[in-house]
């Protein structure tokens, strides 16, 4: 049984979508969900799903992102993950973090990877415009939003579409695709 720890900046949705798939006959199980932000509202969510939570608030390292890695891996390294899951993560990572768990770690992205890398990925799909967009998950290297593709799912852009109504109809897609890829990945 592989051990999954999940990163999180905010709500949790995908790490809920995550954790509750990993039942039954799933290959892994989640063991840590940790976060940025003390503040935010999926650690209360992972609590009351029995998943030891962590929190690292960032902002007092200033810019120092090594020293705050180390302050995030005390409780990561504790929990023993065989894989590592960002979900929605608003963090850059050095290399060196990304180094450390090469070939272990997931992301999920809000766009059709190598498009639209970064922030703001659905105004720019529709400002482009893209028929359509979409969510990938992929192996996290140290280029932001590069690696490995794993699986990706689209939806079309529609003409009265905003920025808003686009990442609803893809975050839906993310909760199916995330769970989807990351079973494949622990069965491997």
């Amino acid at each position: 049984m592989k051990r999954v720890a999940i990163l999180i900046s905010g709500g949790g949705s995908n790490m809920i979508a995550l954790a509750q798939s990993m039942t039954g006959d799933h290959p892994a199980r989640p063991v840590l969900v940790a976060s940025n932000d003390p503040q935010a509202g999926g650690l209360a969510k992972a609590r009351s799903m029995g998943i030891e939570t962590a929190a690292v608030d960032h902002r007092p390292f200033k810019g120092d992102r090594a020293a705050f890695e180390a302050a995030l891996l005390e409780p990561i390294l504790a929990a023993q993950p065989d894989i590592l899951c960002l979900a929605g993560f608003m963090r850059v990572l050095t290399p060196a973090f990304v180094q450390r768990f090469e070939g272990r770690m997931l992301n999920i992205h809000p766009s059709l990877l190598p498009k639209y890398p970064g922030l703001h990925t659905h105004r720019r799909a529709i400002e482009a415009g893209d028929a359509e967009a979409g969510c990938t998950v992929h192996e996290v290297t140290a280029v932001l939003d590069d690696g490995p593709i794993l699986g990706q799912s689209r939806v079309p852009v529609l003409t009265d579409d905003t920025p808003d109504t686009l990442a609803q109809r893809v975050l839906a897609e993310e909760h199916k695709l995330y769970p989807a890829c990351l079973r494949e990945f622990a069965a491997r």
